[in-house]
C-alpha cells in the first residue's frame, strides 16, 4: 500500500469525533474512570510499600494498560481494547507471583524462551499464599478469574469471529453502542477481578503500611463480613 493511501485512510477517520461521541455516554465514562481510579490507587499504594521491587514495573504496565483502555474504546477501536484488558489482569497476576520471586523474574527476562502459565500462578497461591483458599471464597476469585480470563481470550485470539469486530476497512472505524458498552463493562468486570486479586494476595500481606484513605477507597463497597474474612480494616 503506498504511504499516500494509508495517510488517506487514517484521515478519513473522524477520531475527534469518536472520542466526543463516546464522552456523551456518561455512565460509560464514570465507569471507566472509577475503574482506572482504583488501579490507581492500588499502583500507588504497591510503588510505596513495595519500593524498590523489581516487579513494580507490571504494576505500572498494569496502569498504563488501564489508559490504553480507555483511549481504544473512545477511538472505537474496540478489539484492540480487548488485549488492553486482558494485560490489565495479566500483569497484576505477574506482580503477585514475581515480587517474591526475584531469580524467575531475571530468568523471565534473560530468556525469552522462559513462561509461566496463568494456571501454574493460581496454583502458587493457592499452596503458598497465606488463607488464599479462604480469602478467594469470599469472591469466587478463581472461577470468576477462569471464565472471564476465557471469555476474553477468546476475542483477543479471533476464535469468535467478528466480536468487536464493526468496520471492514480503517474508512469505517466509527463508534458502535452496542460494542462501546461491552468493551467498558469487560473492563469493568477484568479491574473488579483484579481488586479482588491483590486484596486476597499481596493487600492482606501490605494492607497495614497503606494509607488510611486508600484503604477506604479500595474497602469501599466491601460487606463488612467479607472485610472481617480478609482481616482488613479501613482505619
Amino acid at each position: 500500500m503506498p504511504v499516500e493511501k494509508l495517510a488517506q485512510a487514517l484521515q478519513s477517520v473522524d477520531w475527534s469525533s469518536n472520542v466526543a461521541e463516546f464522552l456523551t455516554h456518561a455512565p460509560l465514562c464514570e465507569r471507566m474512570v472509577q475503574c482506572n481510579t482504583r488501579l490507581a490507587i492500588w499502583s500507588k499504594q504497591l510503588e510505596i510499600v513495595d519500593k524498590g521491587n523489581a516487579a513494580l514495573p507490571f504494576i505500572r504496565e498494569m496502569q498504563s494498560s488501564g489508559h490504553h483502555v480507555a483511549v481504544l474504546a473512545s477511538l472505537a477501536l474496540y478489539k484492540p481494547a480487548a488485549a488492553a484488558t486482558r494485560t490489565v489482569f495479566e500483569t497484576a497476576l505477574y506482580y503477585t507471583y514475581f515480587r517474591t520471586h526475584p531469580c524467575e523474574l531475571t530468568t523471565l527476562v534473560r530468556d525469552e524462551n522462559f513462561f509461566v502459565q496463568k494456571s501454574e500462578l493460581i496454583d502458587y497461591h493457592r499452596k503458598h499464599t497465606r488463607d488464599f483458599a479462604a480469602h478467594q471464597g469470599c469472591f469466587n476469585l478463581v472461577g470468576s478469574m477462569n471464565k472471564w480470563y476465557n471469555r476474553v481470550s477468546s476475542i483477543v485470539h479471533g476464535q469468535i469471529p467478528g466480536i468487536w469486530s464493526t468496520h471492514r476497512s480503517v474508512s469505517e472505524i466509527a463508534p458502535d453502542g452496542k460494542s462501546m458498552e461491552e468493551v467498558v463493562e469487560t473492563f469493568r468486570e477484568g479491574e473488579e477481578i483484579v481488586h479482588h486479586l491483590l486484596l486476597c494476595t499481596v493487600g492482606v500481606e501490605m494492607w497495614d503500611a497503606f494509607s488510611s484513605a486508600a484503604k477506604k477507597e479500595l474497602l469501599a463497597g466491601i460487606p463488612g463480613s467479607k472485610r472481617a474474612a480478609l482481616g482488613l480494616d479501613s482505619a
